[in-house]
């Protein structure tokens, strides 16, 4: 299974396209000089404590406040608050929490007055990009991710990714850790650190505690609201995430970013530093991987598939609904039941690869074709959560209805990619409306020498800046004169 990575870096915004034996399975789509990025690291300032939602709203210099709910503070916000008070007081003069003393964790069950105050200075990570109206949401519970593992600090723990199997290859990673982690740091050791070496880990290490340091400088002195410590770019923080042996080529069009991308590689996996190329042609890198094509063919209203079955995805504020239709696909030596179950399974896969394709979040409401049989019920919901299984958002997919309903739940942390597929009409220019046909033949007799020019000359040679001009060819009356 190959994959290929096309970045396709603009003026204003960078294109990242994830493709899977050719075909494009993700799409993302970031701001240049975009703030509020998920992972950023904020100080942050409390305007109000919401008693009533047990939540408290957060000003990091958005137009609406930030959302921070008393779940998300994370057991060991007193410790944070305290290491912020320390570092703004000149009491805490090092990084290092070697000497500091932890306070108690908080109830899971407490009232955030208790925790914070109007007016308070705050750290705070980005959880959810702004969407919509609402403004960013965001975490006390900080976090800094590397390519192998990830530092928590005020924790002890170490803990070890779920999709490592080997239980003599997890221990390794935990005592690992344990042995080579700063006191008052914890650890969670991620998937593509499986039999990785003790240099690599602790390399990765050095250079998480040293992104902690540059966080320490920049509370010193920081006036709240302001970002204390960035997140990668979205296409470095993507390769840390996803890079992995089955990747066989990452293509950019700019000397900047394939020079940054290529310093990014050296430091996280030098042997696939072979597989960056510099892309230099005229023709839109897009148009030379074929993606223009098959972005439009993918972001519309209607997805149509291979076997002529076809989704119809349509969007509200609170969910989004998709309808699979069998359309003129059937197969007359099968049952009504067998082809329902065909398109089904044929859907289910197209379905997986639009919510990652969009990043579609939220409530996902599908209505599969009606199938009778429970058992056949069973293997479209495996099929399903099979295909999804490859999807790092996390989600829910409850079991089909009897009315063939399926109901789906995927994290919403950045706005969905959106991308037009219509075009201007070029006879009423997107009005939806023309010249009435009845005052044709006025603005003929009015301009009589204007239309004769207009039938004798090839399209290209046209001049006329009349409305009917437009028109193509067969809707123009052919009048003598």
């Amino acid at each position: 299974m190959s994959y290929e990575l096309v970045i396709n870096s603009q003026p204003n915004e960078m294109l990242i396209a994830l493709l899977k034996e050719k075909r494009l399975i993700e799409l993302h789509r970031e701001k240049k000089n975009i703030a509020f990025s998920v992972g950023d690291i904020y100080l942050g300032r409390v305007k109000k404590v919401m008693q009533g939602l047990n939540a408290a709203f957060v000003d990091v210099g958005h137009e609406k406040d930030a959302f921070l709910h008393y779940l998300d503070l994370g057991p060991q916000v007193l410790s944070l608050n305290k290491y912020v008070k320390d570092v703004r007081n000149g009491k805490q003069n090092t990084s290092s929490l070697m000497y500091f003393k932890n306070e108690e964790d908080i109830r899971k069950d407490g009232k955030i007055s208790d925790v914070l105050q109007s007016g308070q200075d705050i750290i705070i990570q980005i959880a959810k990009e702004p969407i919509s109206t609402k403004g960013p949401r965001i975490s006390s519970e900080i976090s800094i991710a590397g390519r192998y593992i990830v530092l928590v600090p005020f924790s002890e723990r170490v803990s070890v990714s779920q999709k490592i199997k080997n239980s003599e290859e997890k221990e390794r990673l935990k005592k690992l850790m344990l042995n080579i982690k700063p006191k008052n740091f914890g650890v969670i050791v991620r998937t593509v650190a499986e039999g990785k070496s003790v240099a690599d880990l602790e390399n990765d290490l050095k250079d998480l505690m040293k992104k902690w340091d540059d966080l320490f400088k920049e509370l010193k002195n920081a006036n709240p609201p302001y970002k204390a410590l960035g997140e990668l770019d979205r296409a470095s923080a993507f390769l840390r995430d996803m890079l992995n042996p089955s990747y066989s080529s990452i293509t950019v069009n700019e000397q900047e970013v394939y020079d940054e991308i290529r310093s990014y590689l050296q430091n996280i996996a030098p042997d696939k530093e072979n597989i960056l190329k510099l892309y230099k042609s005229n023709l839109s890198i897009f148009e030379h991987f074929g993606l223009e094509k098959q972005i439009k063919s993918l972001f519309g209203k209607t997805v149509t598939m291979k076997s002529g079955a076809y989704l119809i995805i349509e969007k509200t504020e609170a969910l989004h609904v998709i309808d699979v239709n069998s359309g003129n696909r059937s197969k007359s030596d099968m049952s009504q039941e067998s082809n329902a179950l065909e398109v089904n399974l044929d859907a289910a896969v197209e379905i997986a690869r639009q919510l990652r394709l969009r990043d579609m979040g939220g409530i996902i409401v599908v209505d599969f074709i009606d199938m009778h049989d429970p058992e056949n019920r069973k293997i479209l919901y495996q099929r399903l959560k099979e295909e999804m299984a490859e999807d790092k958002a996390k989600h829910t997919i409850l079991p089909p209805s009897k009315f063939g309903l399926v109901q789906i739940t995927r994290e919403r942390v950045r706005p969905e990619v959106e991308v037009k597929t219509t075009e201007k009409c070029p006879s009423c220019g997107g009005t939806g409306e023309v010249q009435a046909s009845i005052l044709l033949t006025d603005e003929i007799e009015n301009q009589p020498t204007l239309y004769y020019n207009r039938t004798k000359r090839k399209k290209s040679e046209h001049t006329c800046t009349s409305v009917y001009c437009r028109i193509p060819y067969s809707r123009i009356p052919i009048l003598a004169f």
